[in-house]
């Protein structure tokens, strides 16, 4: 009885290391290998992409592309004005290679320093957006 307590032990402990191995390798291996502030996307690619926009430019893009996914999994893009949270949008990767976006509709006195941070699944950055909006 002892040893098949033992051999069950070691079972559930193996699937569990296992189990977050993998876990560990599908988000370890996101990187995002494009990413852009703009302000328009054609044909999934950023147009007007820059550092420093005008406060009347209405609506930004953050577009990242992501690679390395193992399985299907999720990146955030999270908007922040100083170093105040103003979105977070969770989006799908679906595949080794996956373009996303979000997008932020910038008012007119929202003028100053500006980041998104793209985060993945386990909250880790992979990579911050730095712009600014000017009067």
């Amino acid at each position: 009885m002892k040893s098949f307590v033992c051999i069950f032990i070691v079972l559930v402990m193996s699937i569990c290391i296992f189990t977050t191995s993998i876990k560990a390798e599908a988000a370890g291996s996101l990187e995002v290998t494009d990413a852009a502030i703009c302000e328009d996307l054609v044909d999934r690619a950023p147009v007007g992409a820059n550092t420093s926009f005008s406060a009347t430019v209405g609506k930004l893009y953050c577009f990242t592309k992501i690679v390395g996914a193992q399985t299907p999994t999720t990146v955030t893009h999270v908007w922040y004005f100083g170093e105040t949270e103003k979105a977070r949008i969770e989006l799908k990767v679906g595949a080794a290679s996956w373009r996303t976006k979000s997008s932020k509709i910038i008012r007119a006195h929202e003028t100053g320093s500006w980041h998104v941070d793209v985060l993945d699944a386990d909250g880790n950055v992979l990579r911050t957006l730095q712009f600014y909006v000017e009067q």
